[in-house]
Formats: structure tokens, sequence, C-alpha cells
């Protein structure tokens, strides 16, 4: 929440570009300082000052610019330039002023001052008032100050509330109270018109309702039921992919209910393209499922035979499995010296290692990070390794599958 006290302190790091005044208002501040000087020489000087960047950043506060200029001394001097903000009287006058004028207030949203606050706001000769800890003790303005008032003329151009600020009110509760009273002008002007919104006593509109209490929640089905029949159409989409596709979000939503985690949620979409796959063995593939395979293979950019060996593995053990065949691993020494004279007890002959595998002419035992043993199978003249059975933490149970 922006207080009042927030409103009205504005620091400008960076002033726009240029030292010459580009609108009315911004002239007419120019003049107010060099109307009360007499030293053209530091007027220069200053003008030089603005156009070389030695003023800092620029506070603003009701009655008051402070910026540090820097001179031709190490340290910069304090500069300030003063000007009366209005009491409270004064300013109800000036809200009155522009909230009754709609010209004044659109042209003071639209970023301009509002000639009829010309002689209200805009100080007159001798109302600006410098100040400088330079040494310079001659009449003022020094050039440190009149580099400060080129410099805040640039500011108004841009942004008139800077100018209301000084005369000591910030913009949100300026616009605020041009609000409020705008409000009260328009309704002064048509007192026998219906509001257009009726409004609500505060007391009923906060007052405590009684709710019925929410249903009971569905219970949760035991198995997702069968998807339509999607008629086949030249012109419409895939039936067995609309199927696919429905039956697919069923299951999803099943989960999702049952445990409130979303059991797709981490999968690439190869991982996923395999999943989908591993529910039709390539055994005896059916013509739309060959097509199925087809499409996810060219989908991931892989071939069939990748999707169909990584859908065995996903028949094997889901997610880890399909990882025990694409990720080989370097696992601890412990499993692999319990794992071969267990084989070897159980006559199923010598393995030799290799990384996290274990392999023997046509078998192959691979471990998984999380310590099952997964069988696979090739044949014996080539290394073509295909998952089958069931992981085991033993491994001569999962080489039996």
């Amino acid at each position: 929440m922006i207080t009042a006290r927030d409103d009205r302190r504005r620091t400008f790091e960076t002033v726009p570009p240029g030292v010459e005044a580009q609108t009315w208002w911004g002239r007419a501040w120019v003049a107010a300082l060099e109307e009360r000087s007499h030293d053209a020489a530091r007027l220069a000087r200053g003008l030089a000052y603005a156009e070389e960047g030695h003023v800092d950043a620029v506070t603003i506060t009701p009655g008051r610019i402070v910026a540090y200029v820097r001179g031709s001394r190490a340290r910069p001097y304090r500069t300030e330039l003063t000007v009366a903000a209005f009491a409270d009287a004064e300013w109800g006058d000036v809200l009155e002023a522009v909230a009754a004028d709609p010209a004044a207030l659109a042209g003071l949203l639209e970023g301009e001052v509002p000639t009829s606050l010309a002689d209200t706001v805009l100080p007159g000769a001798g109302e600006l008032v410098p100040r400088c800890s330079c040494p310079d003790v001659g009449r003022p303005p020094c050039k440190h100050a009149a580099a400060l008032c080129y410099r805040a003329a640039r500011l108004l151009d841009e942004d008139p509330f800077v100018l209301l600020l000084l005369r000591g009110r910030g913009e949100r509760e300026l616009l605020a109270e041009l609000a409020r009273r705008n409000a009260a002008h328009a309704a002064r002007e048509r007192p026998d018109a219906e509001p257009a919104f009726p409004g609500v006593p505060a007391r009923e509109a906060l007052a405590r309702t009684g709710l019925p209490p929410l249903p009971a929640p569905w219970r949760v089905p035991d198995s997702v039921g069968l998807p339509p029949a999607y008629p086949s159409d030249a012109s419409g989409p895939d039936p067995l992919a609309l199927d696919q596709l429905a039956s697919d979000a069923a299951a999803r939503a099943l989960a999702l209910l049952r445990t409130g985690d979303d059991p797709l949620a981490g999968l690439t979409l190869w991982q996923d393209a395999v999943r989908l796959a591993s529910a039709h063995p390539t055994a005896g593939l059916t013509g739309p499922a060959r097509t199925l395979y087809r499409d996810l293979a060219r989908a991931t950019g892989r071939t069939t035979t990748d999707l169909a060996r990584g859908a065995a593995a996903w028949r094997q053990g889901g997610l880890a499995a399909l990882t025990v065949l694409e990720e080989p691993w370097d696992p601890p020494a412990g499993p692999f010296d319990r794992a071969r004279p267990a084989l070897l007890a159980a006559g199923r002959g010598p393995f030799r290692p290799d990384r996290n595998r274990l392999s023997a002419r046509s078998r192959q035992l691979r471990l998984g990070r999380e310590g099952l043993w997964y069988a696979y199978e090739s044949r014996s003249d080539e290394e073509d390794w295909w998952p089958t059975g069931t992981p085991s933490s033993d491994p001569v149970t999962a080489l039996r599958g």
C-alpha cells in the first residue's frame, strides 16, 4: 500500500535528454529563474553544466528540488530550488477548478498542464529560490543552481505531476481526489437520475450467510470404461488414434483421482511414445497397430525396431526398465561379486561383466539403479538384446523369468 508520504517523494536517476524546455510550462519554469538572474554568463555556464551531465539524480518533494551538481572540485555541491507549497485551502480551490473543467482534467491526464492553472501552479519571478553549497557568494542563481533548473525543466516537460508535487500533492492522491470531486460534480448535474448501479448497504453485503454443505464427492470408479466407438471416415481422424487418446486420458484421470499424482507428468516424448506402444505387443500386430507404431516412431525420430524394443522393456518394468535398456552405468562391485557365484552355483555358467551387465552367450542380466536384475535374450550369433521375463532382486530368479 502506497501512503501519502511515499507518494510525495520522487527521485529521477536519469533525466530526459536535451536541456532546452520543449513545452510552454517548461519554458515558463526556466523564465522564472532567468528573470531573477542578472548574470548571463552564469546562466550560460549552468546551461553547459546541464548539457555535459554534471547534474546527478534529482529528488523532488513538496516545495523542494534537490540534486548534487558536479563542478570544478572533486566533491559535488548540494543544490536545491525551493518554491512555496500550497496550503490545504489553496489545494481545494485548484482541485475544484480542475474537477469542474472536463478539458482541464483531460489535459492533465494526457500529460499537459492545463492553461487554466498556469497562473496558479507555475512559479512567478522571484518565487523560485535557488540555494547551493558552493562558495560562489554572488547574486543567485549560481551556475550549479542554473544547471539544476534547466534539467528540472525537462522533467516538467515529461510529467506535469512533478510540478504539482512541488506544490505539495503526489500524483496518486491527486487522481483519487479528482475522481471523487468529478463524480460529485456529475451527481449534482443530474440529481434526479437513478444511479447506474443500485448500491447495497455495507452491513448487508458483509453479513454472514449460511451456505449449504458441499455434496459428497463421487466414488472413484474401480476401472476405466470403454470409450465410444468411433466411425471410420476418410475425411475424419483415425478411429484407432481417437480410441487410444480417449482410453489413455481416462486411465490418467483415474490415476489422478486415486493418488493425486499424475503418472505421466515427467515423461519425455520418447518415453510416452514407448508407453503407448507397450499396450500393443509386436507379436500379431494388426494393421491399425502397425500404423500406430509407424506414426509414433516417425514422431520421435526413431525406428519401429527401437520402438518395439522399448515397448518390450516397458512391459517388463515400466520407466525403470526402459532406463535399464537405454542407460548403462557403473554399479558398485558388491552386487556383481554376489551375483556371479550364485549364477555358477545354479548351473548357469560363467557370465562376463561389462558395466552394469552380465553376459553369457545368448543370455544377459542388467542391474538397475534400484537394485533389480533385468533379463535379456539374444540370438547366440549376434548382439541383439531384447528384454524378457520379470525383474527380480535375485539374479537367478530374474534369469529364469
